[in-house]
């Protein structure tokens, strides 16, 4: 199947979850991302049941917390 990962078209083997994707991707952090697919935030709950499909878009939305030191 192909995906669009982070604007990337990626392979992956069929029936995949967003679970898996997020391993396969190497996410560090994976409680610290969001998902978006197909311009849907998914809840954390939803990450093992969602399968992807062929030609789903998803991108993984990183938080990470900023500002200036003076």
């Amino acid at each position: 199947m192909n995906l669009v990962v982070n604007g990337k078209n990626t392979d992956i083997s069929d029936s995949m979850t967003v679970t898996e994707l997020l391993a396969k991707e190497d996410v560090k952090m994976p409680q610290m991302v969001s998902v978006e697919l197909n311009g849907q935030i998914l809840k954390r709950s939803e990450f093992e049941t969602t399968r992807l499909k062929d030609d789903d878009k998803v991108e993984f939305l990183y938080y990470m917390g900023g500002g200036t030191c003076l």
